[in-house]
Parts: structure tokens; sequence; C-alpha cells
């Protein structure tokens, strides 16, 4: 089969892929390794003896999509320009990490040390991850952030109270570890762990601790992170949180150097705008879910009295931190080592709310008074774990040939190599260590679940998973359990049989398909197959895969569009035509073919239906009005679906003829469901799966199948009621649904309300056939237009796979239990789907059924059987295999926290379907409490029952989860639509993790801070109205908005750069989009607001937000740290009521 011919978006299987010179490259047939047989095969699709080559498939390498749309990027990438770190050593770790790699080298262990002299450098720089048992002298580690200090010595004993921390000589300085005075608490770590939890200093210089009323030594990075300078270590803010710039207000600083333990947390209380709290009583800590009447939760009183003067050495802890320095905005906590390979973790966190002193009130200047006791910059902070992760992963290719390697986080731009297992972009996992038994995973409460991407858009670097073609006999199978060819496959008898890796059947390998072994037990073709040696692949499904057993036809797109008297009069009717007339020319293709296959067909309605004759041979378009819309049918078959090109003229015609036809209607109320239904028949009569673009404006009120009354009611908001708000009115929308899913008719909706729509019962078809629904509250043709737009081309480009149906299965002891998504499921296996997009995911979780083995590990094996854009039938699998452990510190060693809230959240969306909201959210806490004690009592070191401790991979679950009980779904605020909820809890049910990322934790961007010159994002910060200057700018993104705040003290010069008015008073807040002026200023943030626009799978509305003006109520409600007005926890809060949580249940 010869690929020479056709476009392709890679080299040949088979050479080695550009961009990664100098990396060995077994599974590309590159350059020879030692150990591996060289192949005396051609590349892949080269010739192969005893192999007969079959017919080649029309587009069976797939070409890089030639629509316009710019692909989404899964993970925030960044900007070309932007330098990724490599933090790995010379020659020591290359192309992803092998379980058993050398141990990582360490800081001397025995270190002189004299208070105040210069940082010891640590010998090497790199960051290492160790893989084998720590060596048990060294144990007391430095820690990733200022003021969380972790100790752990084997058997020294405390230093005396009042004394400098003299180290003990088998103990490395600890780095950056500053305490608040009091107790002289001194926590040690028994050597009971299991693996110890130790980390080396990473790449930081060792810089001891001071004598209270010195001077902080300075933590250098090992390598700069790109947009700001590591000010010296104080209270550890988020990366530039306020790097020192001119004339930028800072937060309020010290006269003269701080009292040894005072702090300083929150902006002065004289700020205008600040929402003023109250003084922290003595209550006991933990948020009520009711308003913020309540007292302001605090942690519970010091149990110690504060004795000053001496530095208290509380190891382990969540120390408070001193004041910022004059002129520093607060240090850069630690050193980059999160989220990185699997392997003992630094030691954990822990936060001890009964050792941190308050400062006494009276000690502080009236405008200093502490708004928390607990100092925000002492808790674990999400920007810091995305920099660290980016520098300390963002600059090496992630290699899948490593059985349950955690890949790098979402927010980290890396490349992947595919070498056996299917990239993060397809799937990623909660945990990629899971238990070996039930009883092991209901200790620990940890969901085992997988969030699958199956038509993920991949970077252009990357290779598109290969079309593989083996003929008439079609893939090859397990006799048993039906699972495809995939690298774990064993071959026995000399290649003749193989044995299933999910049900261990054994299989006779076809005549046609057999090869030899080598010496090592592989197939000599290893490297030449795709399904051999890749984890993601394409197979060309035979008839036997496709409905009523012939080849399906090419999809179908039918726009129907709403020409009601508000449709007609908001300009949306004339956009909506005008738009088609050049969209039609984008229509989705296969990578090689001149034009696209689609055909496409027109209806308009309002309380009747009109069907568009728009066949080629006509002068002009005819109407056929169908006004019997309880019994629906398509008045015509020629004529209706037309290819873009033979009709174009009858097409250009039609759509410069409806907004003049409907121009003058008074006809206010519409139909719904007949609408569906008549695109459903449509499709029924043409024999063909396809998508109908629905453009709607109102509620259903006119009399016909699906009609609707308004039910919207606040009242039952907090009530046992409230779960009806959530269901749909009618099951009529249900079983349309079933319909279209078994005719593969994809609905996509386009809302346009100006009041209630009932989104709960319109999206239900949407919902259920994987469709996408698009919602513009009182649409304006002049701010809305642009996003609609987008929208729309992008809706109608991307790539779709029709009538689609996905199995997982997986090895023997696990099984696939529960599913989350877009869908539709007659059974318990198969997710059905008349459409799946690139952007859409299916959650699965996994429940064991059988113990599973530390040797064999658990494999999943997800297969998607598809109809492509070009009516290809197709068979898309990706396989992935974890490793399973039977000790619990494994498992917390390789969890995916983002992953992890990007399941509980739509656990809990689905939860609310049937459960009261209260319900949902107490089983939210409930369970993410049971996670933190499991780990508290089985994986940490005894310690004082008032430490918090968090594992290292865990420690923004508490962060995260107050966001997803702060979203509008499960905590609304007065002002938030039923609707609006509604159509979040849908739109999240099939977001990926990158969007549930940015959607709960929302990303700020500092704009003042951005360095015109390059192509880099600044540095973002923590989502906090103390963390904003009123001398700034900042953005704040959503994956829905971006917001652009602006402070009432910025400079005039940059208004006018950037709104080209002269003073803050002039700055319009109905912008919709930023002006485009000639200055690098404004160049640089537009450049930054389009970066972001490319990276979300929707165009997100520009919002300008002026400080003390009335949207910045809604700004607040994304400030996700802070308190929020529908009653929802600070993190601060939410940490406490978590710990106190956490101790009712060890207690």
């Amino acid at each position: 089969m010869s690929v020479n011919q056709q476009a392709h978006a890679g080299p040949p299987y088979g050479q080695p892929q550009p961009g990664y010179q100098g990396y060995q490259q077994p599974a590309y047939g590159g350059q020879p390794l030692p150990g591996v047989p060289q192949s005396q095969y051609g590349a892949y699709n080269g010739p192969m003896p005893g192999y007969q080559q079959p017919v080649p498939p029309q587009g069976s390498l797939r070409a890089p999509p030639t629509s316009g749309a710019p692909p989404p990027a899964s993970g925030a990438s960044l900007p070309s320009g932007h330098l990724a770190y490599s933090q790995f050593g010379h020659g020591d770790v290359q192309n992803g990490i092998p379980a058993s790699a050398a141990p990582m080298q360490r800081p001397p262990a025995s270190q002189p040390f004299l208070p105040g002299s210069a940082p010891t450098p640590v010998s090497q720089t790199a960051t290492f991850q160790q893989y084998g048992p720590p060596p048990a002298s060294v144990q007391q580690l430095s820690n990733h952030m200022a003021g969380m200090t972790i100790g752990s010595t084997t058997a020294s004993a405390p230093p005396p109270a009042g004394l400098g921390y003299g180290p003990s000589t088998s103990v490395p300085p600890v780095s950056g570890s500053f305490s608040a005075t009091g107790s002289g608490l001194y926590t040690p770590y028994t050597a009971s762990q299991g693996p110890s939890p130790t980390s080396v200093s990473q790449g930081l210089p060792l810089a001891q601790p001071l004598f209270p009323g010195q001077p902080m030594s300075t933590q250098r990075l090992p390598t700069q992170v790109p947009g700001f300078v590591p000010p010296p270590s104080s209270a550890g803010i988020g990366p530039s949180s306020y790097p020192p710039s001119t004339g930028a207000p800072r937060p309020p600083t010290m006269p003269g150097p701080p009292l040894p333990g005072q702090t300083v947390a929150g902006p002065p209380t004289s700020q205008p705008n600040h929402v003023s709290s109250p003084p922290p009583p003595s209550t006991m800590s933990g948020p009520h879910p009711g308003p913020p009447m309540s007292g302001l939760h605090g942690p519970p009183p010091p149990t110690h009295p504060p004795q000053p003067g001496y530095q208290m050495q509380q190891n382990g802890s969540f120390g408070q931190v001193r004041s910022p320095q004059p002129n520093y905005g607060g240090a850069y906590p630690g050193t980059p080592n999160y989220g990185s390979q699997p392997g003992p973790p630094p030691p954990p966190k822990r936060l001890d709310p009964d050792s941190i002193p308050s400062p006494q009130l009276n000690e502080l200047p009236p405008q200093q008074k502490p708004r928390h006791r607990i100092d925000p910059d002492a808790i674990p902070s999400p920007i810091q774990v995305i920099e660290d992760d980016r520098s300390n992963r963002g600059s090496e290719p992630f290699v899948t040939g490593v059985r349950g390697q955690v890949p790098p986080l979402v927010t980290t731009n890396f490349l992947v190599k595919d070498q056996g297992n299917a990239s993060p972009r397809y799937i990623r996992c909660t945990s990629y260590n899971i238990p070996c038994t039930s009883d092991m995973a209901k200790q620990s409460q940890v969901p085992l679940a997988a969030v699958i991407k199956p038509l993920a858009t991949l970077p252009p670097e990357e290779t598109l998973p290969y079309l593989v073609d083996h003929g008439e006999s079609g893939p090859v199978r397990c006799n048993r359990c039906k699972a495809y060819m995939c690298p774990f496959m064993q071959f026995i008898e000399g290649g003749r049989r193989f044995q299933c890796c999910f049900c261990s059947c054994v299989t006779e390998v076809p005549p046609h398909y057999f090869q030899h072994l080598d010496h090592t037990g592989k197939r000599v073709d290893f490297y030449d197959r795709p399904e051999l040696s890749l984890g993601s692949y394409e197979f060309l499904a035979t008839v036997d895969y496709c409905k009523n057993n012939k080849f399906p036809s090419p999809p179908a797109f039918i726009f129907m569009i709403d020409v009601s008297y508000n449709a007609v009069k908001s300009g949306l009717v004339r956009l909506i035509c005008e738009e088609l007339k050049s969209l039609l020319d984008y229509l989705p293709r296969e990578g090689n073919m001149e034009e696209s296959a689609i055909r496409v067909g027109f209806v308009t309605y309002n309380k009747v239906l009109h069907f568009y004759n728009v066949k080629s041979s006509l002068a002009q378009p005819q109407m056929m009005v169908v006004s019997d819309v309880a019994d629906m049918f398509v008045p015509l078959l020629d004529g209706f679906l037309v290819n873009v090109n033979e009709s174009r003229t009858v097409i250009a015609s039609l759509l410069d003829q409806i907004p003049e036809m409907f121009a003058d209607t008074r006809e206010t109320e519409t139909v719904f469901a007949p609408v569906i239904q008549a695109g459903l028949e449509a499709l029924k009569a043409a024999e063909c799966a396809g998508k109908l673009f629905i453009f709607h404006t109102s509620l259903p009120i006119a009399e016909a199948p699906g009609k609707l009354k308004n039910r919207d009611d606040k009242k039952l908001i907090n009530t046992d009621k409230e779960k009806t708000l959530f269901q749909p009115q009618t099951s009529f929308y249900n079983n349309l649904a079933k319909d279209c899913v078994a005719q593969g008719c994809c609905v996509d909706l386009f809302l346009f309300p100006n009041q209630y729509l009932d989104v709960a019962t319109l999206g239900v078809v949407t919902y259920q056939t994987g469709g996408s629904i698009y919602k513009y509250a009182y649409f304006q043709l002049e701010t809305d237009q642009d996003r609609f737009l987008n929208d729309l081309r992008r809706d109608v480009q991307k790539e779709v796979g029709f009538d689609a149906v996905m199995r997982v299965r997986t090895s023997t002891g696990i099984r696939a239990t529960d599913f989350f998504g877009a869908f539709y499921m007659s059974n318990t296996t198969d997710v059905e789907m008349a459409g799946l997009d690139c952007d859409k995911t299916i959650t699965v979780e996994f429940k064991h059924d059988d113990k599973l083995s530390e040797d064999s590990g658990a494999l999943l094996q997800c297969a998607l059987l598809y109809t492509s854009c070009a009516g290809q039938r197709r068979l898309r699998i990706h396989n992935l295999s974890l490793n399973c452990c039977t000790q619990l510190a494994d498992l917390y060693r390789n969890c995916e926290t983002d992953t992890l809230i990007n399941y509980l959240a739509k656990y809990a969306y689905r939860g609310v379907l049937s459960s009261p909201v209260k319900t949902v959210r107490d089983a939210l806490i409930n369970q993410c409490a049971q996670i933190l004690a499991c780990y508290r009592k089985n994986c940490a070191s005894p310690s004082s029952a008032g430490q918090l401790i968090l594992p290292e991979c865990m420690k923004l679950l508490p962060v995260y989860l107050n966001c997803v009980l702060k979203s509008d779904v499960l905590q609304p605020g007065p002002e938030v639509t039923t609707d609006d909820r509604a159509y979040i809890r849908q739109l999240v049910t099939s977001m990926d993790v990158a969007e549930t990322n940015v959607f709960f934790y929302p990303r700020l961007l500092p704009l003042t801070k951005a360095d015109v010159d390059s192509d880099s994002l600044p540095a973002a910060i923590r989502n906090s109205e103390e963390r904003l200057s009123k001398g700034d700018i900042y953005l704040l993104e959503n994956g829905l908005n971006i917001f652009v705040w602006v402070g009432v003290n910025v400079q005039q010069g940059l208004i006018q750069n950037l709104f080209g008015v002269s003073s803050f008073g002039q700055i319009s807040s109905a912008l919709s989009t930023l002006p485009v002026l000639e200055n690098p200023f404004s160049k640089k943030v537009r450049s930054i607001v389009d970066m972001l626009q490319v990276q979300r799978s929707r165009y997100m509305k520009l919002i300008i937000v002026k400080q003390e003006d009335k949207l910045e109520m809604l700004f607040k409600h994304f400030l996700v740290e802070d308190k929020s007005l529908s009653g929802g926890a600070s993190y601060v809060d939410f940490l406490c009521h978590m710990h106190k949580e956490i101790r009712q249940l060890l207690s």
C-alpha cells in the first residue's frame, strides 16, 4: 500500500519523527537500539513478506484537517516563543522515566551552617525524581512553599526552644522554612510510613532559616520562570503576584523590619471597594453552607500561648509567614517540582491552625488588622503548582512507553510521543496506580475514573492516529471478549496464536496476519504495525460494522432557522443567512478530498415549518409549508439535501430571500419538537446520518407536540423540589432523542433567549445525541455578533464522527460501571452518540469485580466505531496500561487532582437531578474528607491532630473542591437564572480536564506586567481580590468569558494605549472587543486575548470591568479564593472546615 501519493499529517510510519532529533526512537523504526533486532521490514505500509497486500482504501492516511478552524489546544498551551526549561540533568533522564531509574542526587548530608551566611548551592541544580527506596539518613528536606516547612528526622531530638535551628549533622538544612513565633513544637517523622516521603532541595540554594528579626535570604530558582524575578522569601504569594513595578501600589508593607511572627493578610480596610470582613472571632473553624452571617469561620484558638522572642520550629506544618518586605510583594514560595513523575513524593504538607498564633490585634497598626488567622500565602497555591509543573515537565516530550506514568498537568505545554499507551490528550485518569483490591479502593474513597476524549485534536507537531486497513477480513480481535489487537497482546506458539491481555483467552492468528517472533517473543513486524506498537490507531471497518450491513452514505447538515418576530427584529436571521453564504465552503472534508461530501438542506420555522427545494436545476428556490405540525413529514425528497457546489447559485438566492420574506412577520410563537422531527425524517428519507443546526429564540408555547409552559420558580431553590428545575418538563424529548440516536441525527442548538426558555428541557435532545448547546442571552448584534459567528464557524468546521458507538473494555479485575457525558445508553456497555466531536469527552468510572495483581497491572481499551465526514466507517482504538498497588501510599502518589475534580464535578452535577443540592454538596465534602483522612491515617507519619496533612499530588484538592461547591449549579447567587444553571450543568458534563480546570479556577493575568517584546503570557496570579492592585489592569478567563478589570489608579498612558480614551471615566463598559490601536501594549493585550480564544473550544465573551462599577460584582464572583456573595466559603475558611471534617473522621 503506497503512501507516497497522499498528503498526510506526519512523516510515514517508520521514519524518525521530526522535532525529536537525538532521541532514540524504538517505536518509529529510527536508529536501532541495543537489544532491539533490526527490522528487515520496510516502513509502515511498505511491503511485508508473507502478508497479502490489501487494496489501498481511499484516504488511508489521514491528512491534516483543511478547514480554516484553528485547532483547539487541549491543555493551556504556551505561545510558540515561550521558552520551556529543562529540569532534567544531562543524560540522566531521556524520553520518559522507566520505573527503575537511578536514585536521584542529593545535597551533601552534612552541611556547615552559620546563621546569615550565604546560601550553599546544591551540587546539582536539576530536579530528579527518585525511584528506589530513599536512604534513611536523609529525611529532612525542603518544601515547596515558604512557610510550610517539612521536617522529618529519624532520631534527632528537638533543638532547644529559643535557639536558631542548628541542624543535626545528618540532616541537610531546610530551605525556606520560616515559621511564626509560638510553641516550640517539633514533629518528628518515623520511618514507618512505607516509602518515607522525601524530596531533594530541588535545585534551590540551601538557605537556612534565620534568627527572628534578621533579613531573609533569597531563594533562587534553578531556571528563571519567564516574566518575573523571584523576590526574597517572605510571604509566599504565587509567582509574580506583585513583582515590583514602578507606580503600582503594593500590598500593605510594614514600616521597618517586621516584628517576629507578625503577619499581614488582606488589603488595608481603607481601600475602597473591598468588602470588609468581620474581625476574626474565636469560634470553631468551618464555613456554614448558609449565607455569610455566621461569624467568620477562623481556626480554633491557639492551644499554646505565644512566646514572644522565639521562632517556632513547627516542622512539617504550614507556619505563618512574615509580612512582605518593603518594596516586595511577597515571595516565590519554594521550588518547582509539582505534578512530577511518580516516585516517592516530597513530604506531605501540614497546616496547623492550632499552633499558628495570630499576632495580638493591638500589636498592629489600625490599617493592618489581619483578615485571616491563617496567612493565605502559607497554604497551597494553584499558581505555584502550575508554574512548577511547567518548568519541570514542559521541556521534555512525554513518552508513553512506560506503564502507569502520570502525565504532566493539563496546564503544561508538552509534546507526546506515543510508544504503546494512548496520549493524555485522549485519556486522563484520576489515578495511574490503582488499588489491587476493592477493599483498598473503598478505604481510600479515591474514585477510579478515566476522562476519554476519543477524537481530540492534536497539536500540529504530533502525528494523527494511523489508519490500518486489514481488507475484507477486518481487524484482528480476541475470540471471547472481542478486544481489538493491541500492543499488550501476547503472541505464543511461534506466532501462530495470541493470548488476550484482557480476558486471557487464546485465539488463532489468521493466516494472512501471521508473522514470526524474534528471540524476545515479539513479532518481527512489531514496529511496522501501529496496532502492535502504538497506543492509539484506527482500523478501517468492514461492512459487518455498518447498519443493515451496507456502507453508510456521507452525512448531511440541515440548517433550521427560527424566523419568529424576535429573531427577525434582532437582526439574527439576516446575520445567519449572510454568514452561511461563505461558511458552506468550509464544511469538514476528508484529508485529500477536493470538496466536502456533506450535503446541506434548509428549513425556516415559526408556528409552521418551511422547507426549501434548492435543486441545482432550478432557477429559483421553491418553498413548501407544512402547517400540520402534529404529524410531521418532509414534503420533498429530491432537492432538499444537495451538494453545495452544484446548487451554489440557488442556495445564495435562498439566503438572500429569507430575511426579506419574513421582514414584516408578526408571528411571535414558535414550535420546537416538530423542527427536530422534520430534520430526523429528512435524514431517514435520505438514509444517512447528519447534524441539525437549530437557531432558536423562545419558549415553544405554540400548539404542537413538545409544547412547554413557563415553570421557572426561584422559590424552589434550596428546597427538595429544586431538582425539578434541572429535569425536563416532559418525557416527550427523551423519546425523541432516542429516535434521533437510532438514525444518527445529532442536534446542535444555538439559543438566543430574552427570557426563560427551559434549557433543561430543550437541551435533552442535544445532550443525548452528543450535540452542543450555545446560549446568547439578550442577544445584541453589535456586542454578540463576533462571539456567535466564531462559535458557528467552529461548530460547522470541526471534526465530527457520526452514528458513533463507544465501548470500554478492561482487563480482568475491574470493569466500567458508570458513564458521564453527552450520549445515550440503551444497554449497560455501549455509549451511543448520534455525533461525537473533537471537544467532547466521555467520563468512565471503574469498579473492582476481582483482585488485580501488581505484576500484570490493569488495562483499558476504548473502541469507538463511527462514520467519518466522508462516509467512511472507522474504528478508533485507544489503549492505556495502569499500575496496581497494594500500598495506599502508591495510590496517593500517582493521582491527578485535575482529573479527579473533573470527575467529582460531573458526578455532583448529575446528582442534582435526583437529590437536593445540599445533599450533593455534603456528599462531595464528605468524600474528599474521607480521601484525605485515609491518607492521613495510613500514609502520613504520626503527628499532632492539629495538623492538616495533604498528599503532595492532592494538595490542591481543597481549593478546587471549594470552587466546584461555589459554582452556579451547586450554590447559585440571586442573579443566576435557572436556564444558566441548566446550561452550565450540561456544558460541564462533557468538558475535558483542561476546560474544567480553568472553568472552576479561572486564570488571572496581570496585563500591566506583560512583556510587550516577548510572546509569553505574564505569570498568572491567585484568584483573590487582595492580589489586585488599583494601579493595574488584569485579565481573567474561565473558558466562557474574558474579563478585563481596570483599577481606578491605572496610569493615563496605559488607558490611552489600550482603550484609546484619555481617562478612567471615559472607558466604556459596553465594549465587546478591544479597539485596534497601533502601540505595543494594545498589540500585546490583543495577542494575549487571541491566544486564549484559540485555546478554548468556545469563543469567550469579552467584558470590560471598571473598578467600583456595577459589573464588578460579576467579576468578583470569579475570584474563587474569596468568600462568595451566595454564601460560598473563602479558600482559607474552607481549608479549616475540611481540616475539622478530617479530624472528626479520624477521631
